[in-house]
């Protein structure tokens, strides 16, 4: 493919996007610019940051390499302090006193210089670069935005630009990069495009591009996640729209659990059953780690044990003789698989987390969930062991489940809770906007599970909206799943009230705020 017919079809990727979408993007790179100019002048701001899952540094990495710099900083407060400096320094040559590009790339290869190699959170010229444009971002996120090594070979290899050596520095790649967003804004103009506009705009279409498939000209499946972003609170505007409208759930509420994510990396979904507690866990899991080989599902029951879910011995045969031998389970597992891939977001998904004894399950994790920076040795091994810091815990609790009583504080204080009701956002009227998407004769169907639910005395027994969500719905389907799954539920909870199952009645809930029947006028003379 030549080089133009490479921008022609890069062009028609820009065309599938909608600059509202690109514009939110650019205002949290707008944000990320006034933190710094902000906050940079307070000497412990490094520190600060670190800590602060608030802070707008996205672009750097991450909670990971703002805890390198920390650490850097921490050893080296005055020679960090010193390296600052000289990257922001002002100039005083062009009259909006922004450092001309040769200046900044000689300050970035000053920089790189100081960094420590011995950090795993910064290793690669790449890695480090995403660090060191982020920080350039408080001279100008215009003409010094972010930067992020995939997302710029994807881009690379659709429109036939060269790339840099293998060999190459962290200046030369940003140098590259900036290049081609130059390009881009050309080619922009020669087709009389309104956008991109300026660098800035440029590297937020890359960014938005960097997973879609030129040869369909849709998105495709996310490939691994691109260094320009942070795992821990990466915005995925797009992304997260586009589940959203899967799942027909605003986008804001999983932003929301996005943000609890970010803070304590451990959240439960907790309500009914049938809200969708499990499905939505996954899916949110799976988007946000940008793909499903690193979600793992697991299931906790009465005989789960910290041996099942941690570590311990399992029988085995060796040269004949029976034995034991001493196996991680599947925390150990996720623990290990985000370990190796430090910049991807990792997600343990322990569905029904209130039914094992959370106790016995968890073990020392209870401390390692609140002190991920903390070690301490196993049950069963004397080896160190902390859990990493991109890995995260999605639980589901069924609160009609008696067992909810089992979870003790200690585990509470270290999850967010996120309730899943059928009253509550985002599952209230999720059943009526799923009926609405299917032909008009079911309107009715989500008003009688609403009045079931009123004529229920326990709210967290509450009968959830997944029964009836089926692509093979109809008439009789909807009487068996109401005969089959919803009474015997029902009854249940109105155990000793038997009488009161008439009130339940499919009909007679469908029927309720019907008008009466038009019998014609009344003869007062009769």
């Amino acid at each position: 493919m030549s080089k133009a017919a490479g921008w022609d079809r890069y062009f028609e990727l820009v065309q599938t996007l909608k600059w509202d979408e690109v514009e939110s993007l650019l205002e949290y790179k707008r944000a990320t610019e006034r933190y710094l100019q902000s906050v940079t002048s307070n000497e412990n701001w490094i520190n600060n940051a670190a800590k602060d899952d608030r802070q707008n540094l996205n672009f750097c990495g991450g909670r990971r390499k703002m805890a390198a710099l920390a650490k850097w900083y921490d050893g080296e407060p005055k020679g960090v302090a010193e390296a600052l400096r000289r990257l922001w320094a002002p100039y005083d040559g062009p009259p909006d006193g922004l450092p001309p590009r040769d200046v900044v790339f000689t300050r970035i290869r000053k920089f790189s210089n100081q960094l420590p190699r011995d950090d795993e959170n910064l290793r690669g010229s790449g890695g480090r670069m995403g660090l060191i444009a982020a920080l350039l971002m408080r001279i100008s996120a215009e003409h010094y935005p972010p930067f992020g090594e995939r997302m710029f070979d994807k881009a690379y290899k659709i429109t036939g630009h060269v790339t840099p050596p293998n060999n190459a520095d962290e200046a030369t790649r940003y140098e590259h990069a900036l290049k081609f967003l130059d390009k881009f804004v050309a080619e922009a103009r020669a087709r009389r495009l309104e956008w991109p506009r300026n660098l800035l705009e440029a590297q937020s279409v890359v960014y938005m591009l960097r997973y879609t498939d030129p040869e369909s000209l849709r998105v495709s499946e996310p490939e691994p996640a691109v260094e320009e972003t942070d795992p821990d609170l990466d915005p995925l505007p797009v992304r997260l729209q586009r589940l959203g409208d899967e799942l027909l759930i605003e986008r804001a509420f999983l932003g929301r659990i996005e943000r609890l994510l970010a803070d304590k990396r451990q959240v439960v979904f907790q309500g009914p059953p049938g809200t969708g507690k499990t499905y939505v866990a996954l899916k949110l899991a799976e988007c946000l780690a940008g793909s499903a080989e690193r979600v793992r599902l697991v299931q906790f029951h009465p005989s789960y044990a910290y041996e099942d879910f941690v570590q311990g011995f399992r029988p085995v045969l060796r040269d004949g003789q029976p034995g034991f031998e001493l196996t991680g389970g599947p925390l150990l597992a996720a623990a290990e698989q985000a370990r190796a891939e430090p910049d991807e977001r990792h997600f343990l998904v322990i569905d029904e987390i209130n039914r094992g004894n959370l106790s016995k399950v968890f073990g020392e994790l209870y401390f390692l969930l609140e002190y991920r920076n903390e070690e301490m040795s196993l049950q069963y091994s004397a080896k160190p062991f902390s859990l990493p810091d991109n890995l995260y815990f999605i639980g589901t609790m069924n609160t009609a489940d008696r067992s909810i009583a089992l979870v003790d504080l200690a585990l509470r204080r270290r999850f967010h809770f996120v309730e899943f009701h059928p009253d509550k956002p985002p599952v209230a009227g999720l059943l009526a906007r799923w009926l609405a998407k299917h032909p008009a004769e079911w309107a009715w169907l989500a008003a009688a599970v609403d009045r079931a639910n009123e004529k229920l005395s326990d709210r967290q027994a509450a009968i959830g909206p997944s029964y009836f969500m089926k692509r093979n719905l109809d008439d009789e389907m909807v009487r068996l799943i109401w005969e089959h799954n919803v009474l015997p539920y029902v009854e249940e909870h109105l155990y000793g009230e038997h009488d009161r199952l008439r009130e339940f009645d499919l009909d007679a809930l469908r029927n309720e705020d019907a008008p009466p029947a038009d019998d014609g006028p009344i003869d007062e003379t009769d």
